[in-house]
């Protein structure tokens, strides 16, 4: 059975510092679904989380929506920032060779995975981000 925690953020700081907060929990290999809509905080809790590991400074951190994978090497992990929000088929999926990422080093961070039912089913974390008000945020994590 997965833990649950829940946690409120008022500003994209306080989401980048909770993500700094969840990285030291955050020991490879894992695979991480980040679920939310357009703007809810997805990349900016990545942005904490790949700091933390020594990966690249916050302002380096950018949403992979078009470039569909970011790579980060750290120390700590081998830092995957996967977002599948243009991916729509099994096929589209397959030409991005995610399988080939995972390794006893990788941290595998994928937004909008929940589309496919493999990254659902293979997870060992969710974070699912809610909109509460224009900058604060519900960040639900299961699995930690």
């Amino acid at each position: 059975m997965f833990s649950v925690k829940e946690f409120l953020t008022h500003s994209a700081e306080e989401t980048t510092i909770l993500g700094r907060d969840l990285a030291a929990l955050l020991t490879p290999p894992k695979l991480v679904l980040l679920q939310g809509d357009l703007g809810s905080g997805k990349t900016t809790l990545v942005k904490g989380i790949v700091e933390y590991l020594g990966g690249a400074k916050r302002q380096e951190v950018t949403s992979p929506t078009f470039n569909l994978i970011h790579e980060f090497h750290s120390p700590a992990a081998e830092i995957y920032h996967i977002d599948l929000y243009r991916i729509d088929t099994p096929r589209q999926l397959e030409t991005l060779g995610i399988d080939d990422l995972t390794s006893l080093r990788s941290l595998i961070l994928i937004e909008w995975g929940e589309k496919f039912e493999r990254f659902h089913r293979n997870r060992d974390v969710e974070i699912v981000f809610e909109r509460t008000g224009e900058n604060a945020r519900r960040i639900r994590v299961t699995g930690l």
